[in-house]
């Protein structure tokens, strides 16, 4: 006889059912011990409760070790909001203002990750049930005393009880990725100098591998601490550079040129060295600085003006080769992370005049051999040979002032290319700098500017106080829903209290968790817990008038009813989860106090009472969730983005002359803007429906929300690109030409903005997603530097996110 296969349990049974079975053990065996073994009914309460609340309502992202953590924290909170709650108890109206307090802090604490986030329902019982009649402060030793033994039992149950596996943490994916950009890096710094489709396909799918939605909720840098932020940042530029690298163009005649390929040389050995950094802690500061160099030797060939020996340091500093100069020109790194690290060699690059990076001086002794055209002049020679570069042979130079070098002369498709490959080496640095950061804090040798990386030097109270204010208003989705939760908790606990409603606490417990962000969600989680509910009460009738008053019976059932129900519950849904749960605590009280079949009609009594509460703060306040909320916050950002843009344009067609500032102070408003519109697209994926029908639903679905935001990094990234200072002017024609590109991006974003919050009075009508005049080469302004092209391809980047938007629309690519 053939054998027969063994049933195994559905997958998605597996976790729910880990977790069934640890907080099964923790709450039975510390209700036992103090119910039975000590006689301590209070103590034996709050040991179930601290189990059920924290190991079971609570969703505590991540492994039962990181869970284990977590929890560990987070009990000197728990302590307090027993404390809180038994001394609040002794008058209706101090556990309501009680109730309002501790209801919003504890909801809004999300804005500190998903960690905060998944705890705030568990934690929130533990205020509720002290908050509760009997007022009995003399129990409150015994309250303490059974809270500490559950969530001590609890820790140790996670800790150690049907480990799960760890998946790839955030640093690991950033590790990989950075891996991924040094091998890319390495292949374009040699023949062919181009990447294969495969690995142009795994650049892609590793820079995905980073987006936050694809990462596991613990493994999130989703933190307001310096590392968190680092670390966020660190994912960010990486996948920066690998888009970069994979949309390199070719290079002109297939020949890069000596100063390209130093460069990519670099960038590849910096991406190895954070890799490394990120995998075993040792800061990448050679490899920094190296690149630092290469890039600045790039941009002095590039664009120019370098001081010979002869000729004084730019901005008034000492002669190279004399004491190091103090001022700007000796201390301007980079673009991209600012200012180069502290005990940098004298060799280390300082920006030029009209260079919106850095560059090195000619060293002492060694010939010049480029030098700037003056603004506004035309090439007074051909183009150079095949290839562009400046190691494909002899430039063609002009003359030039004293005390300057000599510059060669480059073809548009050169130039281009020079400020792709800057681009790239702004990236790298950036993401150097961050994971140095990631890794060692307010610690890391490195000198680490203050603009893109404000955070570095800032106290971390300063910086939840930062993430707080950020989300302090009504635009925010986390004080929404916690302004929603507040006053539904608050409303339940005034009723119960009023109305002496008995057995109250459940009603509270109903809003708690029946209550949700959008009303037509809340509507139909109530339909289903309401039905659910009404089966358990019919159930827990017929058990409670079968057993009557025998505990024994109970006691037996409780922990098989309770694996049950944690097991089948989070997968069965709402309606299940309900009922069982009904059952669940019936069983428990009737091990507390005599039993009877009346104690099922309170049950749904309750729950129908919290159902109400919760779908009429459901409705009141912000029925559609995070859909409107959604909407308004991407077209705020593109509104700012297209103040940026136009300012930035304008500030480097005047060579700096308008005002255009850069970092934290100038650009806040823009990364506010962000911060919200990441938030409320991080809730609107979690709502299935809207309130008000399903037509805007689909118009919301065929956005590309993605594209939104990186808009807006884009755009920060670039203005902190390009305004570094000094600027020179571009010449009138370069410079009429990136004021007028700047206007007409600027006004795509408005348009769009319109399109995805029209006002009453927006004018309807089709918008086309590509400006004709935008759209082609053009004619290229004769003499144009390279930072006309880098300003160009700044806002062609901008165009590409813009067309990306309206993925449904016909007329999208």
């Amino acid at each position: 006889m053939g054998r027969v296969p063994a049933r195994r349990i559905p997958a998605v049974y597996a976790a729910p059912g880990r977790r069934a079975v640890r907080v099964t053990l923790v709450a039975a065996a510390g209700f036992n011990l103090f119910r039975y073994g000590l006689d301590r009914p209070v103590a034996a309460t709050y040991a179930l409760f601290a189990a059920v609340a924290l190991g079971g309502l609570a969703k505590i992202p991540g492994t039962g070790r990181q869970r284990a953590a977590t929890v560990l924290r987070l009990l000197p909170v728990c302590w307090l909001l027993v404390v809180v709650g038994t001394c609040l108890s002794v008058r209706t109206w101090s556990a309501v203002v009680g109730m309002l307090a501790v209801g919003f802090t504890l909801a809004f604490a999300a804005v500190g990750g998903p960690r905060p986030a998944g705890a705030a329902p568990g934690l929130q019982l533990l205020y509720i049930l002290p908050s509760f009649p009997p007022y009995a402060p003399g129990t409150l030793a015994e309250r303490l005393i059974g809270t500490t033994t559950g969530l001590a039992l609890l820790v140790a149950a996670e800790a150690l009880i049907l480990p799960e596996p760890s998946p790839p943490s955030y640093r690991a994916r950033a590790t990989h990725a950075a891996r991924t950009a040094a091998h890319c890096a390495t292949l374009l710094a040699a023949p062919p100098y181009a990447l294969t489709g495969p690995d142009i396909r795994a650049a892609w799918e590793t820079g995905r591998s980073l987006r936050s939605l694809t990462v596991p909720e613990a493994e999130r840098p989703a933190g307001p601490g310096v590392r968190d932020r680092a670390l966020a940042h660190t994912g960010l530029a990486t996948r920066t550079l690998l888009s970069r690298l994979v949309q390199l163009p070719a290079a002109p005649g297939g020949q890069p040129g000596r100063e390209v390929t130093a460069v990519l040389r670099a960038v590849a050995r910096l991406a190895t060295a954070t890799a490394t950094c990120l995998r075993a802690g040792a800061s990448p500061i050679a490899a920094y600085e190296d690149l630092v160099r290469t890039r600045a030797q790039l941009s002095a060939v590039s664009a120019g003006p370098i001081p010979t020996a002869d000729s004084p340091a730019i901005g008034g500093s000492p002669p190279i080769g004399g004491s190091p100069a103090t001022g700007p020109a000796a201390t301007a790194g980079p673009a991209s992370p600012g200012p180069a690290p502290t005990g940098e060699s004298a060799s280390t690059c300082a920006a030029p005049a009209g260079e919106p990076g850095s560059a090195c001086p000619t060293p002492v002794g060694e010939s010049a051999s480029v030098c700037p055209a003056p603004a506004g002049d035309s090439p007074s020679a051909g183009p150079p040979p095949a290839g562009g570069s400046a190691s494909a042979g002899p430039p063609l130079a002009r003359k030039c002032a004293p005390g300057t070098a000599r510059v060669p002369e480059f073809s548009a498709a050169v130039l281009r290319r020079h400020a792709a490959v800057l681009e790239i080496a702004d990236a790298a640095l950036a993401m150097a700098t961050a994971a140095d950061l990631s890794v060692h804090g307010r610690h890391t040798p490195m000198g680490i500017p203050h603009g893109r990386f404000w955070y570095a030097r800032t106290w971390a109270p300063m910086l939840w106080w930062h993430r707080v204010r950020g989300h302090a208003g009504r635009r925010s989705v986390f004080f929404q829903n916690a302004v929603r939760i507040a006053l539904a908790l608050t409303a339940a606990r005034l009723v119960a209290g009023v109305d002496t409603l008995p057995h109250g606490f459940w009603a509270t417990l109903a809003t708690l968790t029946l209550t949700r962000t959008t009303m037509d969600e809340t509507w139909h989680t109530i339909r289903l817990a309401l039905t659910g509910t009404l089966a358990g009460a019919l159930v827990t009738a017929g058990v409670l008038s079968l057993a009557g008053t025998d505990t024994l019976v109970y006691a037996v059932v409780l922990p098989v009813w309770m694996l049950f129900a944690f097991t089948v519950g989070p997968v069965k849904g709402v309606g299940w989860a309900q009922g069982l749960f009904t059952v669940l605590v019936a069983l428990v009280f009737a091990q507390l106090a005599p039993p009877t079949w009346r104690l099922a009609e309170v049950r749904m009594l309750d729950v129908l009472v919290g159902s109400v509460i919760g779908a009429v703060f459901g409705l009141l306040a912000w029925p559609r969730g995070a859909h409107d909320e959604l909407r308004h916050a991407a077209a705020e950002l593109l509104r700012r983005a297209a103040e940026i843009v136009v300012a930035t344009g304008a500030a480097v067609a005047a060579g700096g002359a308008v005002a255009a500032s850069s970092g934290v102070p100038g650009h806040r408003s823009l990364q506010r803007a962000i911060i919200l519109a990441e938030s409320a697209y991080a809730q609107f994926l979690s709502e299935p429906t809207p309130f008000g029908g399903a037509p805007r639903r689909s118009g919301l679905r065929t956005v590309d929300w993605q594209a939104t935001l990186m808009a807006g990094h884009h755009t920060l990234w670039g203005a902190d690109r390009l305004l570094t200072p000094p600027l020179t002017g571009l010449g009138p024609a370069a410079a009429g030409c990136v004021s007028g590109l700047g206007e007409r991006v600027a006004g795509r974003m408005l348009l769009v903005s319109a399109a995805l919050d029209p006002g009453a009075d927006t004018p309807t009508g089709r918008i086309p997603l590509v400006d004709p005049v935008l759209e082609g080469p053009g004619g290229e302004p004769p003499g144009a530097p390279r930072l006309y092209y880098a300003t160009v391809s700044w806002l062609d980047s901008l165009m590409t996110d813009l067309r990306r938007i309206p993925r449904g629309s016909p007329e999208a690519p």
